[in-house]
């Protein structure tokens, strides 16, 4: 068996202070995909480097305390790539991938749009960006899975108040679209929602700091871990946890019936 986790940590020192490596310490878990390190590599600890039973590749942002991914991992990848080719983007850290053998998986942080009109129009070049970079993912013949805070309900299931949302980031109606191109067009698969068609509040993996969201439940879901078909396939369990809290985001659990 596989398990591969996805979590947005709101930066890394911030959940380590909140037990996120006490946790991963007793979760079993073969790969570990973060976002949002809002961390350069001289600020990160050796626990923060390399946990217990793992060892960590990151790619940064240039920008102290903003953005950048990461993956721990309990074997050697065959393979690191940092970045999609762009070079704005990639100065953001947003984007890495290991490989082994026949498996990948990529750590993603798509741009949120929600500061700024500016930021918007960037998460849109960015998914512009991306596309093709899906594309040329989907015909490597490889499995493939892109775990990560991709910053767009799909679906009006995807969050609570999905009627007040349609104007805001997140949940408009191009980004919602070009999502749709990305499991019709291009084949990928949304692993969550092949095992839970269904799910509703259980399955939000972000809460808003304002008000009460996460008191209520007025979530989103936005992290995901979208597979080749193959990959897919295999999910046998997903959940979201939700019993500790390490940041606005909760972890996202997908077991794979296969090796890597």
């Amino acid at each position: 068996m596989l398990r591969i986790v996805s979590l947005n940590l709101n930066g890394i020192r911030s959940a380590a202070s909140k037990g996120v490596f006490d946790w991963l310490a007793g979760l079993d878990a073969d790969v570990v995909c973060l976002q949002e390190l809002k961390a350069q590599p001289a600020d990160l600890t050796p626990q923060m480097q390399a946990p217990a039973g793992y060892q960590g590749l990151f790619h940064c942002a240039e920008k102290k305390g903003y953005s950048g991914v990461g993956i721990y991992s309990r074997r050697d990848p065959d393979r690191v790539i940092e970045g999609i080719g762009h070079p704005g983007f990639d100065a953001e850290g947003r984007y890495i991938r290991a490989d082994w053998g026949n498996l990948s998986v990529i750590s993603l942080y798509l741009p949120s749009g929600s500061s700024s009109p500016e930021r918007q129009e960037a998460k849109f070049r960015f998914m512009d960006e991306f596309f093709p970079v899906l594309a040329a993912l989907a015909a490597e013949g490889r499995e493939i899975v892109v775990c990560g805070d991709w910053n767009i309900a799909h679906r009006e299931i995807d969050l609570k108040n999905w009627k007040s949302n349609q104007k805001n980031s997140g949940f408009l109606p191009e980004e919602r679209a070009w999502l749709s191109r990305v499991f019709d067009e291009l084949g990928w698969v949304d692993v969550y929602r092949r095992l839970h068609p269904d799910a509703t509040s259980e399955a939000y993996t972000w809460w808003s700091n304002r008000g009460q969201a996460w008191a209520k439940n007025v979530g989103w879901r936005i992290d995901y871990q979208i597979a080749t078909p193959g990959l897919a396939a295999k999910a046998l369990a997903a959940s979201v946890y939700k019993d500790q809290r390490f940041s606005d985001h909760a972890p996202l659990i997908i077991d794979y019936q296969c090796e890597y």
